[in-house]
């Protein structure tokens, strides 16, 4: 593992920020705001993109984002949210009536909403796994996964306090009983590794500004192969269907779609503003590597773990955390106090419940986490 060291000057942010609210948007890299200004600068002139142009970047995005999956390109979609994303998931698997949906307790609301809205119209059961801090998230999952299971719809990791969950373990639970995996990896692609094609999910999904460095309004969808001919996608989209390249024949209708995951690609996924600046933040990600973001990062989380391993409010759970989310209860803290602080101090964190949401980066150091401690007294 190699440690990133002082990456600020990457990003756009002020010497006197300190910015540990990254699960909630990620700053801009430099590099991605100049990718931005050219591409907006390029929408200027449409009378010199070329049919190319509305595919080109879309394959280059695909590739980069297939690279972090650890998967072929051929198995990565272009959503423009997470719901999206999930939509098409719900669209296609196909229930039987009286079986469950696995959810976690206190999961984000787009993959929850979704799931709720299907066990309606097919009459299926919500069951909820609760967070213990005295048993593994991944054992509570795996005990309630069995014969009467449709779905298991989960994250990598717990969006409020980066709790992690085993996917091989589930996936191969799963796979036993015939269910269906969807996973939301939006708090955790890009900053913790993962092996896409190991755990074989049926769907996962992931937004692309956070952990994934880009603009809002894009992010990608992993389909498993298995859906790829026989999965139906969201929209009607002329550029996804085969064929679309050659302009001068977008009239001669066909049922058949480009290859692979393509099928399920958004509507106007060219984004011709938008993706030049999703790739230059895969660049970086992809130049740094996941598993060096994810290192350095935990080096600075671990700081604010050992801190609190004697405080009698913070109780640590028995399941690991990812290194890169950590949340520290309020406890018998003034919060309107505590806000002032913050203020003051240009301290930028989550308040989620009642804990308070760290979520740093690279280009966070040592005495920033020390700030942030001093101000929790």
């Amino acid at each position: 593992m190699q440690n990133i060291n002082n990456a600020k000057y990457l990003f756009e942010i002020d010497n006197d920020i300190i910015y540990l609210n990254y699960a909630n948007m990620s700053p801009v890299l430099k590099s991605v705001k100049e990718a931005g200004i050219n591409a907006l600068e390029r929408r200027t002139r449409p009378w010199k993109l070329t049919d190319k142009d509305w595919f080109g970047d879309a394959e280059v995005l695909r590739k980069n984002a297939a690279n972090i999956f650890q998967t072929s390109e051929d198995n990565v979609a272009i959503i423009p949210s997470t719901s999206y994303g999930l939509a098409t998931a719900a669209k296609n698997i196909d229930v039987k009536t009286g079986k469950s949906i696995v959810v976690i307790e206190d999961q984000f609301p787009s993959n929850f909403y979704v799931w709720d809205d299907l066990s309606k119209k097919l009459d299926l059961k919500i069951i909820t796994i609760k967070k213990q801090y005295d048993k593994l998230l991944t054992d509570s999952i795996l005990e309630k996964i069995n014969s009467e299971t449709g779905i298991v719809a989960i994250p990598h990791c717990h969006w409020i306090d980066g709790l992690l969950i085993d996917l091989e373990r589930i996936s191969k639970a799963v796979k036993e009983v015939n269910a269906y995996l969807v996973l939301d990896l939006s708090q955790s692609l890009g900053v913790l590794p993962i092996d896409i094609n190991k755990i074989d999910p049926d769907f996962a999904v992931a937004v692309g500004y956070k952990w994934m460095l880009g603009p809002y309004s894009l992010g990608y969808m992993y389909v498993s192969p298995k859906w790829h001919n026989k999965g139906k996608p969201l929209e009607y989209n002329w550029s996804t269907r085969k064929g679309s390249e050659d302009f001068s024949k977008l009239t001669a209708y066909t049922p058949d779609y480009r290859t692979g995951a393509r099928k399920f690609d958004m509507g106007e996924f060219s984004q011709f503003n938008t993706m030049p600046m999703s790739i230059a933040a895969l660049d970086q990600i992809l130049k740094w590597g996941v598993e060096n973001i994810q290192s350095s990062i935990k080096v600075l989380t671990d700081i604010i773990s050992e801190n609190f391993s004697n405080d009698k409010t913070y109780q640590k759970p028995l399941t690991p955390n990812a290194g890169h989310i950590i949340a520290v209860p309020i406890g018998n803290r003034n919060l309107q106090s505590l806000k002032k602080k913050f203020s003051e101090n240009k301290i930028f964190v989550s308040i989620r419940g009642s804990s308070i949401r760290i979520s740093p980066h690279v280009y966070n150091q040592s005495s920033d986490i020390a700030n942030l401690l001093n101000c929790l007294g």
